[in-house]
């Protein structure tokens, strides 16, 4: 017997759909395929899935469909096929009860439709609250290579001489005027002036935590988590993005191999095998005054999607490295040189 191994299968070609016939079912995807106006030698090339979270109950997407054709740009350039495709989107403002009742569909969604779809890697379009966990917890589990693209923070507003930022201002300003310290005129213009442009939130909120962690877990372009929606450098950013999904595909670097990466996949997290043993008495017992104080973790020792990094620009080049210059608005951003 051969101890040659079998190439991957890639593209179009994998995970064929069950028609009993293997060649029969490849023939018919290409068929149907070239209905959409694809010639065979694009039909050749790496697909690269493109996870779609526009829509009009979500304004923190509002310009997610410009983003999805930038990483299609940068997917063509570096010789792939970019096939988008929708998911669940969570509108945090536009949900009820709450958007964290629906994460864990959306996770299951994006899950089943990238182990589903024929897609050599996936880039994960998004940014709402809820979105960016719920996209990763799906590509984690889908195990296919995948990166993410966050829309980016909204830019401040200005009112009366201050800098409004959503959603730090919306509680403080409303509790003004439930006190009667602010009128309803000026909690009208208030609210004409907390989200004016598309993107998440401009503080350091849910969104852009959620952004700055995966960065850190090394699931997204670094330096990109905080660009803002509206700047040019979102844009460069998600080219930059269908570019490295290439990479991704063509190294076949899956997710477990980056977020488990440097604790070994014998220490990733699992189901337990048994139960723990209970402490005994003397491990619960009063620390005695001679015994020594217990250390406290040093910075090094903290995880790295925790630790704030400046990243050199020489990597992407014409692409501006932003980060966050206050927890208050991050929208107001800082050019790390």
């Amino acid at each position: 017997m051969s101890n040659e191994t079998k190439p991957p299968t890639l593209g179009l070609r994998r995970g064929l759909t069950n028609y009993g016939d293997p060649d029969f079912s490849a023939y018919l995807r290409r068929s149907f395929a070239r209905s959409m106006g694809y010639s065979t030698a694009m039909l050749g090339k790496p697909v690269i899935g493109i996870a779609n979270t526009a829509s009009d109950f979500n304004n923190c997407h509002r310009l997610v469909p410009q983003l999805v054709e930038a990483v299609k740009r940068g997917v063509l350039a570096a010789g792939g096929l970019p096939l988008e495709f929708p998911t669940v989107s969570l509108g945090e403002v536009f949900l009820n009860p709450t958007s964290l009742m629906f994460r864990n569909l959306m996770a299951l969604d994006t899950e089943e439709m990238i182990r589903a779809q024929p897609m050599d890697a996936v880039v994960l379009v998004g940014g709402c609250d809820k979105t960016v966990p719920a996209q990763l917890m799906g590509a984690v589990s889908a195990n296919v290579p995948a990166v993410q693209l966050v829309t980016g923070p909204m830019m401040t507003g200005p009112w009366r001489g201050e800098r409004l930022g959503a959603c730090t201002d919306c509680r403080r300003y409303w509790a003004k005027f439930r006190a009667g310290e602010v009128d309803k005129d000026e909690i009208e213009e208030i609210e004409g002036n907390l989200a004016t442009t598309a993107g998440t939130c401009a503080v350091m909120g849910t969104a852009s935590t959620m952004a700055s962690i995966t960065e850190g877990l090394g699931m997204m372009l670094p330096g990109t988590a905080a660009i803002p929606a509206v700047h040019a450098d979102r844009l460069r950013a998600a080219e930059a993005t269908g570019a490295a999904a290439m990479r991704l595909a063509a190294e076949r670097l899956t997710p477990d191999r980056i977020v488990y990466a440097g604790i070994g996949r014998e220490r990733a997290p699992r189901a337990p095998r048994h139960r723990r043993a209970r402490p005994t008495p003397s491990s619960t017992s009063p620390r005695s005054p001679d015994a020594p104080a217990s250390r406290s973790p040093s910075p090094a020792s903290t995880s790295s999607a925790t630790r704030r990094r400046c990243w050199s620009t020489s990597s992407r080049p014409g692409l501006t490295i932003w980060r966050t210059s206050s927890p208050r608005a991050a929208s107001a951003p800082s050019c790390a040189s």
